[in-house]
């Protein structure tokens, strides 16, 4: 990606948008698609750096994909590869939901990534793979493994992601013999679970969730069809915030009844709305929200809380300090309490210079809050958003946002 800033003169959002397709699900229905036997057609799908990175995987494990514009036709694997090498890029989704896959199917692999993905954590396979068949040459990346994946029992903690159990559902299925996913904490993030699962019985998969877990069947087969991707609730969090502090967007293309985690944004900015009073979130279960409701919380009339963030330290950069430190440049006040953040409400930003942190939420974050700042805005490293949504800034300037592209 060419490095981008981005100059915005303060300006207020309106008019009306087409949400952007869902990356979580996106990212599920290709892999779905790419292990069924036969054509699958994906409609509405996102193409951003994210996906691709999953589609070139998928490509490397055997998979033949075509993409026209939004729309992607893949044939499933037939001949699984057996020399892989992925590039995940900077997608954490891309490494933990496919090197179950690809251990499943026995290639020798290579997983490879750039930015902060080799810091990522991915240790909760080393062990449970370990004892299921697969053999570890190297344990950093670019990771390095061989052998086939065997059913049975998989212990895993489910507060570190929830990536990790997404990833073994993928696989489970393709085993010979039954599996059983079981957990030694409480699953944080659940909502993204439900998104896979879900997924996975478009695809003729079927996963029994236990008292403690996860039952999953061997030997079933993924089913080709045909998939229509749903808009992205995270995406569509930015422009509600915006909504809530100044903007009028008119947004299309969500389903209310998704599965998606997400979709609690609704309900948070429907109660902001009515007096800008603070709030008190538990962000356990919607961690990509985070970014988006500080920026919310700055302009309550009080002191907002946003706790259980422990894992947002880990994501692309430490969205705590992020967002804390990006917004306060600006003339908020944000503090970082523990694995909370305190939120003093003000009225009004400042402009000034702040950094994306190569973060795509960051970056998207800031532009909306600078609807509310008395003085030009500059997001240095602004195109990350290419991440997840990379027509963030066309949009942004049609809805009535002023800005001005700084090529580095």
């Amino acid at each position: 990606m060419v490095a981008m800033d981005i100059r915005i003169t303060p300006n207020k959002l309106a008019g009306s948008l087409t949400v952007p397709a869902s990356k979580s699900i996106s990212h599920r229905a290709v892999i779905c698609a790419a292990l069924a036997e036969g054509e699958s057609v994906i409609y509405n799908h996102l193409e951003c750096v994210d996906t691709e990175a999953t589609m070139g995987a998928m490509s490397a494990l055997g998979a033949e994909i075509r993409v026209d514009g939004s729309t992607v036709r893949v044939k499933g694997i037939s001949a699984p590869s057996r020399n892989i090498g992925v590039n995940c890029h900077e997608s954490g989704s891309t490494l933990r939901f496919l090197m179950p896959v690809a251990a499943a199917l026995g290639a020798e692999s290579v997983f490879s990534g750039q930015g902060k993905l080799p810091e990522r954590p991915v240790t909760p396979y080393f062990t449970e793979f370990e004892k299921h068949g697969i053999i570890f040459t190297q344990k950093q990346m670019p990771y390095r493994f061989s052998g086939k994946l065997k059913s049975g029992e998989y212990t895993m903690s489910g507060d570190i992601s929830s990536q990790f159990i997404t990833g073994l559902l993928f696989a489970l299925p393709m085993l010979d013999g039954d599996s059983s996913i079981v957990l030694t904490s409480p699953l944080q993030s659940k909502p993204y679970v439900d998104i896979t699962i879900d997924c996975m019985k478009k695809y003729g998969i079927v996963v029994e969730e236990t008292e403690n877990g996860y039952f999953v069947k061997g030997n079933q087969k993924y089913r080709p069809c045909n998939y229509t991707v749903e808009g992205d609730m995270s995406q569509a969090a930015f422009f509600l915030v915006g909504n809530c502090i100044g903007g009028n967007i008119s947004l299309s293309g969500l389903n209310m009844d998704s599965v998606q985690g997400d979709k609690e944004i609704l309900r948070i900015t429907s109660e902001f709305a009515k007096d800008n009073q603070p709030f008190d979130i538990d962000a356990e279960q919607i961690p990509d929200l985070v970014p988006i409701l500080t920026v919310l919380g700055t302009f309550g009339k009080g002191t907002s809380y946003i706790r259980n963030c422990a894992r947002l330290r880990i994501k692309e950069c430490d969205r705590l300090d992020a967002i804390s430190t990006e917004l306060n440049k600006l003339g908020a006040n944000v503090e970082i309490v523990g694995d909370a953040l305190k939120i003093e409400g003000v009225e009004k930003l400042n402009g000034g210079v702040c950094d994306s942190w190569n973060d795509h939420r960051i970056a998207m974050s800031l532009a909306i809050a600078s609807q509310r700042c008395t003085g030009e805005v500059v997001i240095t490293g602004a195109n990350c958003v290419a991440k997840s949504y990379p027509n963030f800034f066309e949009d942004f300037g049609r809805l009535g946002g002023k800005f001005d592209v700084i090529t580095v």
